[in-house]
């Protein structure tokens, strides 16, 4: 027989749970973007689909275990960002990527080749001194390069400054006088590109071809002529398509910045690890990188001999960050990409580096809208479906227990404004959609939770039935309830969190939604029925049988005690 538990002091139960739902509140209405509405999947709301078409260095069409392979990784991406809704498919040659909202940037982002490669900075100008340098010498922008050789025996000491802001003609004193002859050929490669047009594969291969011969190139005068006609403010054909074992001349992320870079010393796949940080010394966002073994050591290797210098992370062409090497880094030791990041950004960064780059080079389309798959008349029906179903189940347990059915209707209730503030607050930190399969694991289970009162109450019985009363049967069933109802929340929770590793796509927000009501069911079970009953044990008119409706188990239970007197009293005889 479970003992009687000790003193219960429900109004501090009922207290705690009502912090928890101000505080949830607190934070729907108070942070953010103080909206309370949840997310909704593509299935209710829509969405923002992105077609992303492959871009091959010889132009041919990619191979569907490249295309594959993608779709995996973006998938892995999709995962990484927590359960998002989104939607990854092979369409022909092409990839589409639907995202939930009429947001693009997110699609676009999941679709970045992210082709990181660590180059050594061998010379910088920013974009407004190239442009006002010729804007002062229209006529003659070859005549720069004189001007700009000039302190060339001072390029060592130039590797401790951050910005050069001059063309990159220094590391070789012989090319002053070669510079005017090439300015007039130079400019052919951008003309071939643009000329064939006919087919979108050969045209593209003429683009990646083109940015290849002039801003990969060894000859130091090509590379002053790419600095002179690079624009970083349009779209790079070159994106995710530059030769690692080339010089490159890169825009910076922002725009502001052109670069000359030597050959990558470390490929992305060295990458062991990446994570979003926060430094607090600097106040700023940084990505935090761990390589592999042989990048570790190669990366150790080049900071020690390079300390004063600038090393370029490039990220699909681009220079994220090119930081000064202020010492050496000790194998197996992480670094820091720095830059403009936000929380978000960083975030979406590091996932993007963590889990890898795509075998292929993407262009992306024009973001387009997607309306709802099942619209709104589809949530309207599945809303109904469960107000019909929790209306029938709060009817059964008003005509079952009577009274006790009351408690069970407000513990639901309650239980429900809970899961609504956390599916916002999901939705706010951690993009949670909300789509229908999520909805029928919400649904489910605030069943379970209705099945945890069902258990509690027929333990309160079976004590009466033994001849206890209302009052002290409450202490005794939740006594002998409460390890049943842990046991059966902790299978269906287990099963939830098997589900989710294993599951993909909606499935995924199903058992997410399923795993958390079944944790919410402990806490609404903890927290407001078992006090509430408990409260209502100690009240004269909950204790009447014609209220709580266990006048019949009462009834029972006195026959018992009757039958067993009866018993007794021919046993004596």
């Amino acid at each position: 027989m479970a003992p009687s538990t000790g003193t219960v002091h429900p109004v501090r139960y009922l207290a705690l749970f009502g912090v928890l739902v101000v505080a949830l509140y607190a934070l729907v209405f108070f942070t953010g973007d103080k909206s309370a509405t949840p997310k909704l999947g593509i299935d209710l709301q829509g969405g923002t689909r992105v077609t992303l078409t492959a871009r091959t260095p010889d132009g041919s069409a990619p191979s569907q275990d490249s295309l594959k392979q993608a779709q995996e990784i973006i998938e892995t991406r999709v995962n990484g960002l927590g359960v998002s809704g989104s939607e990854v498919v092979v369409d022909g040659d092409n990839l589409v990527i639907t995202v939930p909202g009429d947001d693009s940037a997110q699609a676009r982002s999941l679709g970045q080749t992210a082709r990181l490669y660590i180059r050594p900075v061998t010379g910088s100008i920013d974009v407004a001194t190239r442009d006002a340098n010729r804007t002062a010498t229209p006529e003659a922008p070859a005549a720069e390069t004189p001007a700009t050789d000039a302190p060339a025996p001072e390029a060592p000491g130039d590797g401790t400054q951050t910005p050069q802001n001059r063309p990159f003609l220094a590391q070789d004193p012989t090319t002053p006088e070669a510079t005017p002859a090439p300015e007039t050929t130079t400019p052919a490669p951008p003309a071939d590109a643009s000329s064939d047009g006919t087919d979108e594969g050969d045209a593209a291969a003429a683009e990646i071809a083109a940015a290849r011969a002039l801003r990969q190139s060894s000859d130091p005068t090509v590379q002053q002529q790419a600095v002179a006609n690079l624009d970083c403010s349009v779209a790079d054909p070159l994106r995710g398509n530059d030769d690692p074992t080339l010089p490159l001349v890169a825009c910076s992320q922002d725009g502001l910045n052109i670069y000359l870079l030597g050959p990558s010393i470390i490929d992305g796949q060295e990458i062991a690890d990446a994570s979003s940080v926060f430094n607090s010394q600097q106040s700023r966002h940084e990505i935090s990188l761990s390589f592999k073994t042989t990048g570790s050591n190669t990366w150790a290797e080049f900071t020690s001999a390079n300390i004063g210098k600038q090393a370029a992370f490039t990220l699909d062409s681009k220079v994220v960050s090119a930081p000064t090497i202020q010492g050496a880094t000790p194998a197996g030791s992480a670094t820091s990409i720095t830059g403009s990041f936000t929380a978000e950004s960083a975030k979406e960064l590091a996932n993007t580096l963590k889990y890898g780059s795509l075998p292929l080079s993407f262009a992306a389309s024009e973001a387009e809208t997607v309306s709802a798959t099942l619209g709104l008349a589809s949530l309207q029906a599945a809303l109904i479906a469960g107000a019909v179903g929790l209306v029938l189940v709060l009817l059964y347990c008003l005509v079952y227990y009577r009274m006790l059915g009351v408690l069970t209707a407000l513990s639901l209730i309650l239980s429900g404004v809970m899961v609504y503030a956390i599916m916002v607050l999901l939705g706010r930190y951690i993009g949670f959609t909300l789509d229908l399969a999520g909805m029928a694991g919400l649904i489910i289970g605030i069943g379970m939770t209705a099945d945890s009162f069902v258990v509690f109450f027929e333990r309160i019985k079976d004590e009466m039935r033994e001849g206890r009363s209302f009052r002290s049967a409450v202490p005794r069933g939740w006594a002998r309830a409460r390890r049943t109802i842990l046991s059966g929340n902790a299978v269906s929770f287990i099963a939830a969190a098997v589900l989710y590793v294993l599951a993909v796509g909606q499935v995924r927000g199903f058992a997410f939604t399923l795993g958390l009501t079944t944790i919410l069911d402990v806490i609404v079970v903890f927290l407001v029925t078992w006090p509430l009953v408990s409260m209502a044990s100690r009240s004269a008119f909950w204790s009447k049988p014609s209220v709580n409706g266990l006048g019949a188990v009462q009834e029972v239970a006195r026959e018992r005690k009757v039958a067993a007197a009866a018993s007794a009293k021919e046993t004596r005889a």
